[in-house]
């Protein structure tokens, strides 16, 4: 009886890795097929011209729709099956009790890999403070976890090579930390809402960790892919038009006039534009490549790219349940002014 169950538990297994494989090589195969379907249709197919504004923008549009769905599909099934070996308690647990300083690097480290959302950035606070952990240090997590954002990292690798997404990646997390380490020795405690310590609980507490088959990991992956795709395709569609009406009709004159690296108010000028919008990595990164292609400097577009991720309004909005005014501002301040200097230091090193 045993060996049969062995047996079934054997080809169970082995049907839950061939489905994976599939799904994979289904993505590589549209992903291989993307810009040559788009080409054969708009091109040969509709007769429409290559290096037109038309022609362009439209292929822009199509392309950058397709390939940036499927970016933004791949990753979050790749990062939610990682994440499913991660939960927020055990990584609260193992940020209790380290000192100032390292207790930052991990925090702000462990942001980029656990599951957050500005929808979620209140009751993460709440259960980081609650848990004893110092403010500091839960700041750097609340700053670097929609500051890195993992899809951001993968869209710019793709897009624009390994050296503008480490510069993105470790510019985060510089920020994430020193704005982490600066915030907490300004003993901001005072400025949090006072019901955010009224349950203080055993930082040192276990948290059991669930145990998931290869078939609940793919099924997350899909549905957490289904659902974050299905929440930010309005914003995802209007990037990519604003993008590729960047593309095709506004004069590169236009653009370095104005936020061009012979303008020296440029960074701060991309980033007080950033913070008042509400928008996404998938949905902000067309914008960044159609800016980069009229010649605007990188350091710039990351700046702008920062700024939107890692400061949006929604989330302000929501973390002013927890925060009073003065540490809200300071955070807004401390987290813009990382982002501003970033943006000069690598429009003066690329």
């Amino acid at each position: 009886m045993s060996v049969s169950i062995n047996i079934s538990k054997r080809q169970s297994r082995s049907r839950q890795i061939s489905k994976l494989v599939g799904i994979i090589l289904l993505w590589f195969g549209l992903y291989w097929v993307n810009n040559r379907f788009w080409n054969w249709l708009l091109f040969d197919v509709l007769g429409l011209k290559q290096a037109t504004r038309l022609g362009d923008s439209l292929h822009f549009f199509f392309f950058d729709a397709a390939k940036i769905t499927l970016l933004l599909v791949g990753i979050t099934f790749i990062v939610t099956i990682a994440r499913s070996f991660i939960t927020i308690e055990k990584t609260r647990s193992l940020l209790g009790g380290k000192r100032e300083g390292v207790a930052n690097v991990l925090a702000a480290s462990a942001g980029i890999v656990t599951p957050f959302c500005s929808c979620s950035a209140v009751p993460v606070f709440i259960g980081f403070l609650g848990a004893g952990i110092p403010i500091g240090v839960t700041l750097s997590f609340l700053i670097a976890s929609p500051l890195i954002n993992e899809i951001a990292v993968g869209l710019l690798f793709t897009m624009f090579g390994f050296k503008i997404a480490a510069i993105y990646l470790i510019s985060g997390l510089t920020i994430a930390i020193a704005a982490g380490i600066v915030l907490g020795r300004l003993k901001v405690e005072r400025w949090v809402e006072p019901f955010v310590f009224a349950n203080l609980v055993n930082p040192q507490s276990g948290f059991a960790q669930p145990r998931y088959s290869v078939s609940e990991r793919t099924s997350m992956g899909v549905e957490e892919a289904k659902s974050i795709f299905l929440k930010i395709w309005p914003y995802l569609l209007a990037g990519i038009a604003l993008g590729a009406t960047i593309h095709g009709w506004v004069p590169t004159e236009f653009f370095t006039k104005y936020a061009g690296s012979s303008n020296p108010l440029a960074v701060v000028l991309a980033v007080l534009v950033g913070v008042p919008l509400y928008s996404n990595a998938a949905g902000v990164m067309p914008i960044v490549q159609a800016l980069y292609e009229k010649g605007l400097p990188m350091g710039t577009l990351l700046a702008f790219m920062m700024s939107v991720v890692a400061l949006s309004l929604p989330e302000m909005i929501l973390l002013r349940r927890v925060l009073k005014i003065k540490l809200l501002a300071t955070f807004i301040g401390v987290v813009a002014v990382g982002i501003i200097f970033v943006g000069y230091l690598f429009n003066a090193i690329l």
